[in-house]
């Protein structure tokens, strides 16, 4: 990998993580348009490590507080984080499960240039429903149960390339009657465990192929993602309570339609 490409990908990682419009998309668009090497698994890991420590840095009180309730809650100590916890475990269960089950076919017949201009236009359309048609009434304290299965459910759709993970928990999110920055806030911190989750998977494949890697390569991706994820957790909490989502839907349609002209002009 060139430099320029390892600030480009590490940089689209970092920004599109958590933006309702798929990292996957645009991590693999580069390499099916412009022609560029496929990344591969360890520059993956390492921007993942990056917007994982960025997360967890931004939200730190939270995580901090998650982790003391689950801890207690161990030892029989109840409370409202403790309870939070535990209903981020159970939504990271449906995509682990799914990743687990459907990866292999996902790989093979799902990463195309045509599916994410599909899944881009599909989901940014229901963003835009969730958007303007849901109560948004309630934070991420007052879901059920029966609410934090569909939230994980909606996370194991994701694993199709260009759903978008962030834009699909966030739609879900809005459905179910949770207020923007709550729909934000918990698809966020359902990020951590599923980021941990598929990076240590990743980090495992690795181990038992072991070979030489660009550590520079993997240390300067790492850092402009986090740096570029946590600037971007920021600006986005702040748009969308002034703005909504429309200028994610309308950057989704934008693309989907783009990408469906540029693959009809390059097939002829």
């Amino acid at each position: 990998m060139s430099v320029f490409e390892i600030i480009v990908l590490a940089i689209i990682q970092g920004i599109t993580e958590f933006l309702p419009i798929s990292s996957s998309a645009h991590l693999i668009l580069p390499s099916a348009i412009l022609g560029w090497q496929d990344q591969g698994i360890a520059f993956d890991v390492a921007v993942h490590v990056g917007t994982l420590l960025a997360v967890m840095i931004y939200f730190r009180q939270d995580v901090g507080q998650l982790v003391v309730g689950w801890v207690n809650s161990l030892r029989g100590q109840q409370s409202s984080y403790g309870t939070l916890a535990w209903m981020l475990i159970v939504a990271t269960i449906p995509a682990g499960l799914a990743g687990l089950l459907f990866a292999g076919v996902i790989e093979t017949f799902l990463r195309s240039p045509w599916v994410i201009a599909a899944t881009t236009i599909v989901f940014g359309l229901l963003l835009l429903v969730a958007d303007r048609a849901a109560k948004q009434n309630k934070d991420v304290m007052h879901l059920s149960w029966r609410q934090v299965v569909i939230l994980g459910c909606a996370q194991a759709v994701a694993l199709i390339p260009g759903t978008s993970r962030s834009g699909i928990t966030m739609t879900a999110g809005l459905l179910l009657g949770l207020d923007r920055i709550s729909a934000a806030r918990f698809s966020f911190l359902m990020s951590i465990p599923i980021i941990v989750l598929s990076g240590g998977y990743q980090a495992s494949k690795l181990l038992s192929e072991p070979e030489a890697y660009d550590t520079f390569a993997l240390g300067f991706g790492a850092v402009l993602a986090f740096i570029s994820a946590l600037i971007c957790i920021h600006f986005f909490l702040k748009i969308i309570s002034r703005m909504g989502m429309l200028p994610f839907v309308i950057y989704r349609l934008a693309l989907g339609l783009g990408l469906v002209v540029f693959l009809t002009w390059y097939s002829v």
